[in-house]
């Protein structure tokens, strides 16, 4: 079913632990069912060099200045939109991604008080200022997801697989961190869709998916308007 000449590009984002894969994961079932073309991927990865700087990235040993952890995630991206989000888009495919820049002005932007304008000045450069046609702000209470994320990391970690980096940081990082993704979405409002997380998966899901199906209808009502040929001689 492909009804986009140029496809759907929607971001999940939210902090580490407060659900957003899983939800990404069950809305990329729920629009497969309706014969959707559907592609996940992630943030930092995604490729096969994205998950090569990822695993620099997130491995807790790691320790590196804020500006080359920034760089590191911009690297990832660019090659995650060469290799997989725009040609995906261009075959008329919805894009579900797990973060993007978006996550770079939270986490790097206030977490690491480097700032908004250096985020948003290097995502211009990187990505051409590209942007998600739509971004779910999965809206969570910091120390619980945190704190999900860390005995998740935990249960998981074997000596290829550590990505404890980000969960060692304190809750004033984390608070920071949440704070700015709620300016992001009150700045980008059209954009941006916060849903409450603290709620069931199952109550979360069926949210999710009404706002999705409600802007995907809403893109091809436009498309359709937009290419509307007018009749010759008419008004």
């Amino acid at each position: 079913m492909n009804m986009h000449p140029r496809g759907t590009f929607i971001t999940f984002e939210g902090l580490d632990g407060c659900g957003k894969s899983t939800q990404m994961g069950k809305l990329a079932d729920a629009l497969r069912a309706e014969a959707y073309d559907v592609i996940t991927t992630r943030e930092p990865g995604g490729t096969p060099i994205g998950d090569r700087i990822r695993e620099v990235l997130l491995h807790s040993a790691n320790e590196m200045d804020a500006m080359t952890e920034l760089a590191l995630m911009f690297a990832s991206r660019a090659q995650q939109l060469a290799e997989v989000i725009n040609p995906g888009l261009r075959e008329g495919r919805i894009v579900l991604c797990d973060r993007f820049t978006d996550s770079s002005e939270a986490y790097q932007g206030a977490g690491r008080q480097l700032g908004s304008g250096t985020v948003l000045a290097m995502h211009k450069i990187i990505c051409g200022g590209q942007q998600p046609d739509l971004t779910i702000l999965m809206d969570s209470d910091p120390a619980h997801s945190v704190e999900r994320a860390r005995r998740r990391n935990l249960q998981s970690r074997s000596a290829t697989a550590d990505e404890n980096r980000f969960e060692q940081e304190s809750r004033a990082f984390f608070e920071r961190v949440h704070r700015q993704y709620l300016a992001i979405a009150r700045r980008d409002r059209d954009r941006v869709i916060v849903v409450n997380a603290r709620r069931p998966i199952a109550t979360v899901h069926r949210e999710i998916v009404a706002m999705v199906r409600e802007r995907l209808a809403g893109r091809i009502k436009a498309r359709a308007k937009a290419t509307k040929t007018p009749v010759a001689g008419g008004a």
